[in-house]
C-alpha cells in the first residue's frame, strides 16, 4: 500500500482545508471556474474525474470474466450486497438520520440533497480501493479482479435505474437525462476506454508496458482527486463556514453504514464457510464505495454548490480510516474462516 492510498484521508483533510481557504479569500474566481458548465456538466470537474477514473478502470481485465464461476458462494454474497441490500441500506439511513433525527438540525432540502448523496455513493461499488483493501487481507488475486469486473458490467446497467428509483423514494426529481448522460459519461465511456487502452499495451500479454502506463498515470489520478476535492470544498465553503456540524452530521450515517454492512456481509460469508481469501474481498468491495462516480454523478444531478455534492466528498473522508479497521479485523479473525472451505 503507497504513501498516498494509506494516509489518503490526512491528504483529503489538507485538500478540504485548501478549498475552504480558496473559496473563503478568492470567491470570485472560484465562482468563475463553477460557472464553467455545459449540459449541466462542469468543464474543470469533469476532466478531473476522468484523470482518477480511467487509470482505474484500465486496470479492470474484462477477459477475466471466464472464470466467473469458479467461485460461485463469493460472487452471489458481492452481488447480493452490493445490489440488493447496500442501496436500500444506505437510502433508509439517510431517511432516517436526516428527516428524523437530525430533522431540527437541517433544513427540509438540505437534507434531501445529504440524502440522494448518500443514495449515490450506496448505488457506486467499489471500483479501485478494493484492489488495496484485497492485497492487505491476502485476499485471492484473480477472485478481487472477477469480482471488480463483474460489478463493473452490473454497473452500466443497474446505477441510473437504482438511482432514480431510490432519489425518486426520497421526494428527489429525478433528471432522467442528466442521469443517463452521467452514466455516460462515468461509466461508460472510461469502461470502453480503459478496455481499449488495456488491449493496446498488453497485447503481447507479458504485462510490463501495462504496469508502466498505470505508474506514470497514478500521479495524475492521486492530482485529479486532491483538486477535485479542494474544487468542492472551494465552492461550498460559504455554507461550510457557516455550518460546519453539516459534516459531522452526514459521517455518523456513513459510518454506521460502512460498519453495518460488513457485519452483515462477514457474518453471511462465514455462514457460507467461505475461504477467507475470498470472504475477505467479497466483502470489502460491498463495504466500500466508488466516490470518484458518487461525486461526478451529484455534481451533474444537483450542482457543485450542492448537499449532495458535499455529503459524497465526506463519503471519501470517512473512507479509508474506516476501511483500514475493517482490514485489521479480517486478518485479525481470520481463524474464523475453514481454509479448505469451497468458494
Amino acid at each position: 500500500m503507497g504513501l498516498f492510498e494509506r494516509y489518503l484521508s490526512v491528504w483529503v483533510g489538507l485538500a478540504i482545508g485548501v478549498g475552504v481557504v480558496l473559496g473563503a479569500l478568492a470567491p470570485a474566481p472560484v465562482q468563475a471556474v463553477a460557472a464553467l458548465e455545459l449540459a449541466h456538466v462542469n468543464l474543470p470537474v469533469a476532466v478531473l474525474i476522468w484523470v482518477m477514473i480511467y487509470p482505474m478502470m484500465v486496470q479492470v481485465d474484462f477477459s477475466s470474466l471466464r472464470d466467473v464461476g469458479d467461485k460461485p458462494r463469493g460472487l452471489a454474497l458481492t452481488l447480493v450486497v452490493n445490489w440488493l441490500i447496500k442501496p436500500f441500506t444506505m437510502a433508509a439511513l439517510g431517511w432516517l438520520f436526516f428527516r428524523v433525527l437530525f430533522a431540527d438540525l437541517v433544513a427540509p432540502e438540505t437534507a434531501t440533497e445529504y440524502i440522494a448523496g448518500m443514495i449515490l455513493l450506496g448505488v457506486a461499488p467499489c471500483t479501485a480501493m478494493v484492489f488495496v483493501w484485497s492485497q492487505l487481507t491476502r485476499g485471492d488475486a484473480t477472485y478481487t479482479l472477477v469480482q471488480v469486473s463483474l460489478n463493473d458490467v452490473i454497473m452500466v446497467f443497474l446505477f441510473a435505474p437504482l438511482c432514480a428509483l431510490l432519489l425518486g423514494l426520497s421526494d428527489v426529481v429525478v433528471p432522467w437525462q442528466t442521469l443517463l448522460l452521467s452514466v455516460t459519461l462515468y461509466v461508460v465511456l472510461p469502461l470502453i476506454a480503459g478496455v481499449l487502452t488495456r488491449r493496446a499495451l498488453d497485447s503481447a500479454g507479458d504485462h510490463q508496458r501495462l504496469q508502466r502506463f498505470l505508474s506514470r498515470m497514478k500521479p495524475f489520478s492521486i492530482l485529479g482527486l486532491l483538486l477535485t476535492v479542494v474544487l468542492l470544498f472551494a465552492f461550498q465553503a460559504e455554507r461550510i463556514i457557516g455550518n460546519p456540524l453539516a459534516i459531522v452530521l452526514i459521517a455518523i450515517p456513513l459510518l454506521l453504514q460502512t460498519y453495518g454492512i460488513f457485519a452483515l456481509a462477514y457474518t453471511a460469508a462465514r455462514w457460507l464457510r467461505l475461504p477467507h481469501p475470498i470472504a475477505a474481498p467479497a466483502c470489502l468491495i460491498g463495504t466500500s464505495n466508488f466516490f470518484e462516480l458518487a461525486v461526478a454523478v451529484a455534481i451533474s444531478l444537483f450542482g457543485l454548490e450542492s448537499g449532495a455534492a458535499l455529503a459524497t466528498v465526506v463519503g471519501v473522508l470517512v473512507e479509508v480510516p474506516v476501511m483500514l479497521s475493517l482490514v485489521a479485523f479480517a486478518n485479525r479473525t481470520r481463524h474464523w474462516f475453514e481454509p479448505g472451505s469451497a468458494g
